[in-house]
């Protein structure tokens, strides 16, 4: 339970992560549409809990920052891990 209001700070500081504590469940919705990922566990389960706060900020959900890179002629916006 201790990792909860850690993992609540994470998703709080990313507008693209939704956090849901529902029936013993806590669901972690990151991007949107057909690209969102839903993560889960039990609300309870600290272990758990960091594996998904660890994804939040390390693994394959971690947030991506944007910078303008020059392709030739012409700048365009890329996405660089943060």
């Amino acid at each position: 339970m201790k990792q909860l209001g850690n993992l609540a700070i994470v998703c709080a500081k990313r507008p693209e992560v939704l956090m849901q504590i529902h029936g013993g469940i806590v669901t972690v919705h990151v991007g949107c549409g057909p690209e969102r990922a839903s993560l889960h566990t039990a609300w309870d389960d600290d272990a758990g809990v960091s594996r998904i706060v660890h994804e939040l900020n390390f693994g394959k959900y971690r947030e991506m920052k944007t910078k303008m890179v020059q392709v030739g002629t012409v700048c365009e916006r890329k996405e660089v891990a943060a």
